[in-house]
């Protein structure tokens, strides 16, 4: 439970949205309180004017997210403008690895997926579409922070360097060394940091400013992913995509804004 809960109508209801884990199907109304930290009357009262709004829905145990908020979600600009632009480079690389595709922003503190183009023969793994993972675990996250501010690597030191796995970079100064590396060579790498035995290999898009504003990864198997001979196919496609939207946005028929990460100039 929060230590103060929200206090205007408009946040308590958000509070209640945000209540849903990535892993929640559906909660109940107890759940809810719990997690807002709201009085149940004041939760039942809001999940009637949520459910009528269509952000949320009733289910046989509780509540689920609405498609309301899908469809909400699907007029925001700038993720949708990079969703469509990047997948036909991300088809394009499922059909020569058959592994999991990824697209992702960097969200605050954390690697956000926007997109994953994944088949039969991908390995199952935990991302999905709209998840999130600490953006110093991921091989995507690793390019923000290493092509990012010494601001957003502080924040993230910040929170700590929790171990997700046994492989999971917690020391500050390994971490340190490992975003170093990332910089020089170009593409970040995820030996099983953030799952045991799923490793990736990610590469920057960047804007017409050179400023970082998203990645793309291939991600499957530790064991029969060879990161650093897919590493070129990754950093092809990215510069590919990055040509792409440059070209679009000077022309103004694509406005990126927000998370963008200024590209050093030797990158």
């Amino acid at each position: 439970m929060d230590a103060s809960p929200p206090k205007s109508v408009l946040a308590r209801g958000l509070s209640l949205l945000n209540a849903f884990g990535p892993s929640d199907i559906d909660l109940t109304l107890t759940e809810l309180a719990a997690r807002s930290g709201l009085p149940k009357p004041t939760v039942h009262r809001l999940l009637g004017e949520l459910v009528g709004w269509g952000a949320l829905e009733r289910t046989g145990h509780g509540y689920r997210l609405g498609m309301r908020l899908f469809v909400l979600g699907q007029r925001v600009p700038r993720p949708r403008g990079l969703r469509e632009a990047a997948l036909p480079y991300l088809e394009d690389l499922y059909e020569a690895s058959h592994e999991n595709i990824h697209l992702a922003v960097l969200d605050g503190i954390d690697t956000l997926f926007l997109e994953k183009v994944s088949g039969r023969r991908s390995m199952p793994i935990i991302s999905r579409v709209g998840g999130r993972l600490p953006a110093y675990c991921t091989a995507m996250g690793k390019l923000f922070l290493a092509f990012g501010a010494p601001e957003r690597l502080r924040l993230v030191l910040g929170a700590g360097l929790a171990r997700h796995t046994p492989h999971t970079i917690t020391m500050p100064g390994l971490l340190q060394r490992d975003l170093a590396r990332t910089l020089e060579r170009g593409y970040g790498i995820n030996r099983e940091e953030s799952e045991v035995g799923v490793s990736a290999v990610a590469a920057p898009v960047f804007d017409h400013r050179r400023r970082v504003i998203a990645a793309i990864s291939i991600t499957g198997h530790a064991n029969r992913l060879d990161l650093d001979r897919l590493a070129p196919a990754v950093r092809t496609s990215a510069l590919s995509l990055s040509r792409e939207l440059s070209h679009a946005t000077a022309n103004g028929t694509l406005v990126l804004s927000s998370h963008e990460i200024p590209a050093p100039p030797s990158a």
